[in-house]
């Protein structure tokens, strides 16, 4: 299968995940878009949804599915998203859509998160797909220099020749070099230095179940 069929599967293997009568959980990417997707085909069993960004909102209510605020939910029975990186524990690198700290914020409403990958996702350590960091962008030469102090080489993201400006108004720093062995602390850490909207590592809100789509399938992992 291709890499988008694969997605795909993923993305209809994430329903058995969804709670009848719950308002679900739903991040951003490629692969949750696939989900999407396939959540309009039971949205009729569902109040609705909490979107981690404008262009889920926006996919979501273009299908018919009613959109929350965050703060008009108390909990979440799941959240489910992508991963650009997910280890053996279920620690994560996300980011790659810029949507980090809305996608952390909503996963931190949530019971447990399920996320939906294809095969290639999976690592050993995180730090090979470049870590994203959302920072005020007065900070972000400082955060920067941090980050080298640590090995690691943060570059500003840029979209059509400016700053990509995120959904909150903030800078991306994408870092690579990074070997990222504890990602607890890691996340712990970096998340105190002054200007740090929010790290890319999911320790502290990691998965509960990851749906790796494989060329055998969609495997599930539990941790």
């Amino acid at each position: 299968m291709t890499q988008d069929e694969l997605k795909t599967e993923v993305g209809r293997a994430a329903l058995q995940y969804v709670v009848a009568g719950e308002i679900v959980g739903v991040g951003t990417g490629s692969t949750v878009n696939k989900f999407i997707d396939a959540l309009a085909t039971i949205k009729d069993q569902i109040p609705g949804a909490v979107s981690s960004s404008v262009a889920s909102t926006e996919r979501l209510q273009a299908l018919g599915i009613k959109v929350f605020d965050a703060n008009e939910v108390e909990r979440l029975a799941v959240y489910i998203d992508g991963a650009d990186e997910i280890d053996h524990q279920g620690f994560m690198v996300k980011g790659g859509g810029a949507a980090l700290t809305r996608e952390k914020i909503v996963a931190a409403l949530a019971e447990r998160f399920i996320c939906i990958a294809d095969a290639s996702k999976r690592v050993q350590t995180l730090g090979v797909f470049p870590l994203p960091v959302e920072v005020i962008p007065m900070a972000a030469t400082q955060i920067a220099r941090r980050f080298a102090a640590k090995g690691g080489q943060a570059t500003l993201r840029f979209k059509d020749g400016q700053p990509l400006v995120t959904d909150n108004g903030q800078h991306i720093l994408d870092v690579t070099g990074l070997a990222i062995a504890d990602p607890a602390a890691f996340e712990a850490e970096v998340n105190q230095w002054p200007g740090v909207i929010t790290v890319g590592v999911f320790a502290h809100q990691k998965a509960a179940v990851c749906l790796l789509g494989t060329e055998q399938g969609v495997e599930t992992l539990e941790f």
